[in-house]
């Protein structure tokens, strides 16, 4: 796991995969929050108005 990497260095998109996996991917993330803030306006813009009066 940790020895010398068979052809040189590792770059792009597999010193990705080469990382530790911390447990916080920050893409899911960000799509998360999107999803979540796109569904949360969507139920605002669904709701009915409050009447005043």
């Amino acid at each position: 796991m940790y020895g010398v990497i068979v052809g040189g260095s590792i770059g792009g998109a597999g010193a990705a995969g080469a990382l530790a996996h911390t447990g916080l991917d920050s893409l899911s993330m960000v799509v998360a929050a999107t999803t979540l803030i796109a569904a949360g306006l969507s139920v605002w813009k669904l709701a009915p108005r409050r009447r005043r009066g």
